[in-house]
């Protein structure tokens, strides 16, 4: 895979988040790590504390929050500028912290298979905080993705008041399986031109 580097001299860090169902070795963020790093990004994986806890029902959001913004500032004062994100719920978290103002040195957030709504239920946005997300955006998604059709996705971002870029991945669903490399490679190219 051809990647554009980011700069060596690069004050930028990367914290990634899981979705509910994983841990911070979920594979699309370790391949992520692994290519963020290659690339010059200062990167960390988190875990939520209730998977630390052994369990397996997520908290609530503002204790989820909470621990994006705890991890957030450790990954920032190792670096100037931090993009945030990961999958589903763990990029939502990180899209709210960001929208809450709780990581003053936010540059970006990377959403990996955003989850717009629960399957069969697309009124049931969860994107009341889009409003006040500033900082640039990319939603990376399949386009049978049950949580959001691209139509859906497209149309709640333009509540978005800074620069959104949507990278749809034809016929994945929202696990986006046998995809990372592509993944990767649209997050590089994304992260270079930060």
């Amino acid at each position: 895979m051809s990647r554009r580097q980011v700069s060596p001299s690069s004050d930028l860090g990367l914290l990634l988040a899981p979705g509910a169902g994983a841990d911070r070795d979920q594979a699309t963020l370790v391949a992520l790590d692994r290519a963020a790093t290659e690339s010059g990004v200062a990167v960390e994986r988190m875990d939520f504390p209730y998977r630390l806890a052994g369990r397996r029902a997520p908290d609530k959001p503002p204790v989820l929050v909470e621990a994006v913004r705890t991890a957030a500032a450790s990954v920032a004062a190792r670096r100037g500028r931090l993009v945030l994100g990961g999958r589903s719920m763990g990029g939502r978290m990180c899209s709210m912290a960001v929208a809450e103002g709780l990581v003053p040195q936010a540059a970006g957030l990377l959403l990996v298979s955003y989850p717009l709504h629960p399957p069969g239920k697309p009124d049931s946005l969860r994107t009341e905080h889009f409003a006040a997300v500033t900082v640039p955006c990319l939603f990376i998604s399949g386009t049978r993705d049950a949580f959001g059709s691209p139509a859906e996705m497209e149309a709640a971002t333009a509540a978005i008041p800074a620069p959104v870029t949507h990278h749809w991945i034809e016929g994945k669903d929202h696990g986006l399986r046998g995809v990372d490399a592509r993944i990767c490679e649209l997050a590089l190219a994304w992260l270079a031109d930060l």
